[in-house]
């Protein structure tokens, strides 16, 4: 089927999405996903490039095991798989990667996703090493020693709950240290999964002077808060009164951040809503890292998206067998499975307001491109039915990874057809023929 004809019919036709940040757990965690069913469950959420991280047992720390994700990418036929290799040796953080040899064996970036690379001089050396060949960093922010043992954002909800938190300043501090290496240095940076107000505000002043950085979001923290954690089941923009874009920009270059942080947070859970039943707190599904933080802090990533501070969208997509789940909250996995529902999402932020679906599409699509340094591929596009609705169960989701807190929940939007180097993957869920205007 031809573009024109699926536009005719009232779709939105887009370039096929980019994911710069997928676990999809192959080598040594097939129990919970595999560069197959991974590749597949991409398709479904409109993603025709996945950049899968190296976290895996063994990780992808050698030209061997760049070369075997690449093939077994290949021979899933489905979304396109570029393989991210680790910075350091078995993503210890203490001796660095070849990272020129991985390069060359087709490694897309290089990253410890999952920890960062806390010690700095060892940073340092990796953002030299790299800067030689404008090899990308894509860096886990996090200051190990502020975190701690804390599996929930740190506020009034951990409080309420009694579980440890992990604070605001823990991403903070992380970023402003990483920030400072790569202006030393000059090499590029790509922080990933950015979730507080205070890490924004730091990446927004960086980019004002000239820094070679980057960042990413994911649809988790710009759709979900820390209430999750206590049962609520509002998305963030249920939680208020939406905004128009002035307000929102007004927000945004608000110098008191302290100040809006404490506003918009809650001592007591939100009443449930008709369409957003409460569950049971302590849910592991809702167990992520980072966590899932403030409304403060959602809010400060949708104005970073607006304005550019936030470059891309990824989805941090974080399968996890269910014996990994199904435990206590402390003792749980982190992470949530991501791929298929992110487009849902976004698309409910955007029809909140809280963003344009212009700026939501090229944080899925071009701007990824760019940081990766690859093209937008004609080739590669897909077909959404903005309105279609779909609940979220297991037997829905692709993906073998079935952690996530939106089951049972019915979202809307949906990918219908995506096309890969010019071949049809996937193909569902089209509807008759729709003028174009009378939806």
């Amino acid at each position: 089927m031809e573009r024109r004809e699926l536009e005719t019919r009232g779709y939105l036709v887009t370039p096929g999405f980019i994911d710069l940040h997928a676990h999809l757990r192959e080598p040594g965690f097939e129990d919970s996903e595999t560069i197959a069913s991974g590749a597949r469950a991409a398709l479904r959420g409109g993603f025709t490039t996945i950049c899968a991280m190296p976290n895996t047992e063994p990780a992808i720390d050698s030209p061997g095991l760049v070369a075997e994700v690449i093939t077994r990418g290949r021979a899933a036929a489905a979304a396109r798989v570029l393989p991210i290799a680790t910075i350091t040796r078995g993503r210890a953080g203490r001796e660095l990667a070849d990272l020129m040899e991985l390069s060359a064996a087709g490694a897309i970036a290089f990253s410890d996703d999952g920890a960062p690379v806390d010690d700095a001089r060892l940073f340092r050396h990796a953002l030299e090493y790299a800067r030689t060949r404008d090899l990308l960093i894509i860096e886990h922010a996090q200051d190990m020693a502020l975190s701690a043992k804390g599996v929930m954002n740190e506020g009034v909800v951990s409080a309420r709950l009694g579980l440890p938190g992990n604070p605001a300043a823990a991403e903070e501090a992380a970023v402003t240290r990483d920030v400072a290496i790569a202006e030393m240095t000059g090499a590029r940076l790509h922080l990933t999964h950015i979730s507080t107000r205070g890490a924004i505000a730091s990446i927004r002043d960086a980019k004002s002077r000239g820094i070679r950085v980057t960042c990413d979001v994911t649809p988790h923290h710009l759709a979900l808060t820390d209430e999750w954690v206590g049962g609520s089941r509002e998305f963030a923009w249920e939680r208020e009164a939406p905004r128009t874009r002035v307000e929102t920009a007004a927000l945004g270059r608000s110098s008191d951040s302290e100040r809006e942080r404490a506003r918009f947070e809650r001592a007591e859970p939100p009443a449930a809503t008709p369409h957003a039943p409460r569950q049971t707190p302590y849910d592991s599904s809702t167990k992520v890292n980072p966590p899932l933080r403030g409304l403060s802090d959602v809010r400060a990533l949708w104005e970073g998206l607006a304005d550019g501070t936030v470059d891309a969208i990824a989805t941090d997509h974080a399968p996890h067998a269910s014996v990994k789940k199904d435990v206590e909250f402390d003792q749980a996995a982190s992470g949530i499975s991501g791929l298929e529902t992110a487009l849902s999402l976004v698309l409910g932020g955007v029809a909140a307001g809280w963003a344009d679906r212009d700026t939501v599409i090229r944080a899925l699509t071009t701007a990824p491109a760019a940081i990766l340094g690859i093209p937008v591929r004609d080739d590669d596009w897909i077909a959404i039915d903005p309105e279609a609705e779909w609940t979220v169960t297991a037997e829905a989701l692709v993906s073998m990874g079935k952690n996530t807190p939106l089951m049972g929940r019915t979202l809307r939007g949906r990918v219908v057809y995506a096309v890969v180097g010019r071949e049809v993957r996937y193909e569902g869920g089209l509807r008759g023929a729709t003028p174009v205007g009378s939806r």
